[in-house]
């Protein structure tokens, strides 16, 4: 595979695993019931209702995929690190978001539970979870490439920079080109300071030089 490939990969992982991290956030991950009460409910907690700690690093790792293409050396290969940081991270609160006592601490902040939380309330945990620790996956897959392989790839600015440097050398190339044009071009025998001192002798620096009046009457 060549180095833009396997950027393009990286890439690709990189947006796939924030993509389907931010979309798990908006979804219903647990659901709390309660039926022994004196008023029965049900409650769905999405996954920025039990932390926004996995949304925040989903948004985190869609901002390196700029970077992954803006940078390059050593450089990208700290991008790198920090997918495989910010997956790491994601994994570790999508799991710990859905435990039985945090679901119920955020449903009590919500204030939803009211008089059920004497009852015998009921979790049902979804599979949404699942999908934003796979994203956590993805980004660090992409991560490991990045640190591994990165060194390699192509940089956008370098790209820039060459043509930057091309454009320079071509303009100073034209523009010595066209001071040659022009002083080849100039064939005056006569230079500025000589007209000036022509005329202040009275003389008619104009007049096409040859043979005066009185010479071409002399026999």
């Amino acid at each position: 595979m060549t180095a833009g490939r396997e950027r393009g990969l990286a890439a690709l992982l990189c947006a796939a695993g924030a993509g389907l991290v931010l979309l798990a956030a908006g979804r219903s991950w647990a659901t709390v019931r309660v039926s022994d009460s004196i008023t029965p409910f049900v409650q769905e907690l999405t996954g920025r209702d039990l932390g926004g700690a996995a949304s925040a690093l989903g948004w985190a790792g869609l901002a390196a995929l700029a970077a992954l293409f803006a940078t390059r050396g050593r450089v990208r290969a700290g991008v790198g690190a920090l997918l495989v940081i910010f997956g790491a991270g994601i994994g570790y609160a999508s799991v710990a978001a859905v435990r039985r006592s945090h679901v119920l601490t955020a449903a009590g902040d919500e204030r939803a539970l009211l008089q059920g939380l004497s009852a015998h309330p009921a979790v049902e945990v979804g599979p949404w979870w699942m999908v934003s620790v796979a994203g956590a996956a993805l980004l660090a897959a992409a991560g490991l490439l990045t640190v591994v392989r990165g060194a390699r790839w192509p940089g956008m600015s370098a790209r820039y920079e060459r043509q930057g440097a091309a454009g320079g050398a071509s303009g100073a190339a034209g523009r010595a080109a066209g001071d040659r044009t022009s002083t080849a071009g100039d064939t005056s025998p006569v230079d500025q300071h000589d007209l000036w001192k022509s005329l202040d002798r009275g003389e008619d620096p104009t007049a096409a030089e040859g043979p005066t009046a009185a010479e071409e009457r002399r026999p």
